[in-house]
């Protein structure tokens, strides 16, 4: 059975399916020890334009909490999104709903469909002519219908998931919202996990480092995100106890 599944004409349908279900084992170690592994992982991509079907989505004007570091955000221009700068990339990733479902569901669902229509395929070939096809061969089309399969499965979790956990929210709304200390200790040069709630109410985990060089945030700290570069967000010490989420 074994080396029926792990035969060279299906090895790389079995390593999907291999994936596919270690993804799934993490994502419940992680619900269970009160982590989001999809969510650390969507914080790490890129904004992605998720408009590609006539519906483009505003960026969602970032809400500063200006009561929470001294209103010096406040006033600030709603960010204006701009179709015209998406690469490539930014366009496949949309037409996969990256953005509108989490990415470690979509990979579930594309590791699932291309595994088991790649076993799919190359059983029918073994009933049809007897041997199975290279294995070359049978991955282009059970690639082809693994993307197919994501992008249809993603538009419709899209629709099934509450609304305000699908939301496309821009990084930068991240910046004035008080986060917490989930993993590590933050320091210059060393980020740490931290978690943060969204205007929605949907838990982000971002990777975080002081804003200044001297300080540290140990475990549990509470900061408040001040600017962003790259996939790390900067932070200072929320030293009101008031404004603690």
């Amino acid at each position: 059975m074994i080396e029926a599944f792990f035969s060279p004409a299906t090895t790389s349908f079995a390593v999907a399916i291999c994936l596919m279900l270690l993804i799934a084992v993490m994502e419940l170690v992680g619900a269970l020890m009160g982590m989001s592994p999809s969510s650390a992982v969507d914080s790490l991509l890129p904004d992605v334009d998720t408009g590609l079907d006539g519906d483009f989505d505003a960026v969602i004007a970032a809400d500063f909490e200006g009561d929470a570091i001294g209103g010096a955000f406040e006033g600030d221009a709603p960010a204006t999104p701009n179709p015209g700068t998406a690469g490539p990339l930014s366009h496949v990733l949309g037409w996969l709903c990256v953005g509108k479902v989490p990415v470690l569901v979509l990979l579930v669902v594309f590791l699932t469909a291309f595994g088991l229509l790649g076993f799919l395929i190359q059983g029918l070939s073994r009933g049809m002519i007897g041997v199975p096809l290279p294995e070359i061969v049978a991955v282009v089309p059970a690639l082809i219908g693994g993307f197919v399969t994501t992008r249809f499965a993603g538009l419709t979790l899209a629709k099934l998931i509450p609304k305000e956990q699908t939301e496309a929210v821009s990084r930068t709304h991240f910046i004035g919202r008080v986060a917490t200390i989930t993993s590590g200790e933050a320091r210059r040069g060393l980020a740490a996990e931290a978690k943060v709630t969204d205007r929605f109410g949907q838990t982000h985990y971002i990777r975080v480092e002081p804003d200044n060089e001297s300080d540290r945030f140990p475990e549990g700290a509470n900061i408040i995100v001040v600017r962003q570069s790259g996939s790390v967000y900067y932070a200072i010490l929320n030293t009101s106890t008031a404004m603690i989420e």
